[in-house]
């Protein structure tokens, strides 16, 4: 299950703890929960209800606490997660991880048992207990299905996610970009408020405007994000007027300039992965015109799959670079387009993740519409499974 907010500042003291301590702290704080509490707190910690028991024991038994060693140098259970296991186990996750853009948190539909039978079957020795410990540690918590999707589930959902994973599995055996994106939530540049808080001597918090009104900021920034899957760089391309299917493709264009052509200079082929909606959306045909446009600027040709509806938390660059780039810029305000260029570009993560960032000052106009002349001389070839979802757009020579 998902982690609540309460508990994220009581986890950054309890990891500070002994065993001992650990065992007394989760279980005062068992206490406080009341009815449940055991198993809340065995579902945080990874502790054992004989554990948590055994300390809620020893506070109420014992005058005072001693937290020496409670065991043997070398003694209790070792830790069995190599490298070979987490490469395997991030194998398995890698279709079935979500996360949420605006914080570190990721999930998965797959339990640890499932987990489990898969890692068996590939030869390894491991339990359900070790996998929960190792994906704790790579920062996933596990989702119940009806929290993690919005809106009735697609029939066709799970195999359009196979789909894709072998579609990207594909283009990186032949060594061929590929690239997730989206557009990440529109943001008001001014002196306003921005969730989450920042490092500042006592009495010199930053001040900012009591009401974000539209009225007294500067403008509106929509970051439209590109993410090399492979590599683990990014691109976000912030725009200032609409978030068009031109502003999408265009973001797309910088990206290969500054990136894609540098890193993949003998590539033939891009796969996009993208949600279904919005400016690059699964029905939208400026879209699909403006990919034309640039299958044929770079002579390459582009394959898109999307993401069946109500799954846009799967899409890649919402919890391997938007989450990252949220967390980098909280409690600043966004007061200029100059500053939340420079803090995109500014984010880093200890895996190696580079961002670069470059402001957007073309003026996108809404409502262009694709003649159906137009459309159909596009150069698109429709996949046979689910073709609303999946195409190739060829260049045409």
């Amino acid at each position: 299950m998902k982690k609540n907010d309460e508990f994220s500042e009581w986890n950054k003291i309890y990891a500070t703890l002994n065993e001992s301590q650990r065992r007394w702290f989760a279980a005062q704080k068992a206490k406080e929960i009341g009815y449940g509490g055991i198993s809340k707190l065995c579902e945080v910690t990874g502790l054992s209800r004989t554990t948590i028991t055994r300390g809620k024991t020893e506070l109420s038994k014992l005058k005072s606490l001693q937290s020496g060693n409670v065991r043997n140098i070398g003694g209790g259970r070792k830790t069995i997660i190599d490298d070979e296991l987490v490469k395997a186990l991030e194998e398995i996750l890698e279709e079935s991880s979500a996360g949420d853009p605006m914080t570190l948190l990721k999930w998965t539909c797959k339990s640890a048992r499932s987990i489990e039978e898969i890692l068996k079957k590939q030869g390894f020795e491991v339990n359900h207990s070790t996998i929960r410990r190792a994906l704790k540690a790579n920062g996933y918590s596990l989702q119940a299905n009806k929290k993690m999707l919005s809106g009735k589930n697609h029939p066709d959902r799970d195999e359009q996610f196979r789909f894709i994973n072998r579609t990207v599995n594909r283009f990186i055996k032949s060594h061929n970009p590929v690239i997730s994106v989206d557009t990440k939530k529109k943001e008001l540049i001014g002196n306003f408020k921005n969730t989450g808080l920042a490092w500042s001597k006592k009495g010199e918090a930053i001040k900012v405007q009591d009401h974000d009104f539209k009225s007294l900021g500067k403008g509106t920034a929509i970051p439209y994000g590109t993410y090399d899957v492979q590599r683990n760089e990014g691109f976000v391309n912030v725009g200032m007027s609409s978030d068009t299917a031109e502003f999408a493709v265009n973001s797309i264009w910088q990206w290969w300039r500054h990136f894609g052509r540098k890193n993949y200079p003998k590539s033939e082929e891009i796969l996009i992965c993208a949600d279904g909606g919005g400016s690059n959306g699964s029905r939208n045909r400026a879209w699909k015109f403006y990919l034309q446009e640039l299958a044929n600027k770079t002579g390459i040709q582009i394959t898109v799959r999307h993401y069946p509806p109500g799954t846009s938390k799967w899409n890649k660059i919402e919890h391997r670079m938007f989450s990252f780039i949220s967390m980098n810029w909280k409690g600043k305000p966004l007061e200029n387009y100059e500053s939340i260029v420079k803090l995109i570009s500014s984010t880093k993560t200890t895996k190696g993740l580079k961002i670069k960032s470059r402001l957007d000052k073309v003026k996108y106009k809404k409502g262009i519409k694709v003649t159906d002349e137009e459309f159909e001389s596009l150069n698109v070839k429709f996949n046979k499974k689910f073709p609303t979802w999946n195409y190739t757009i060829l260049p045409m020579i």
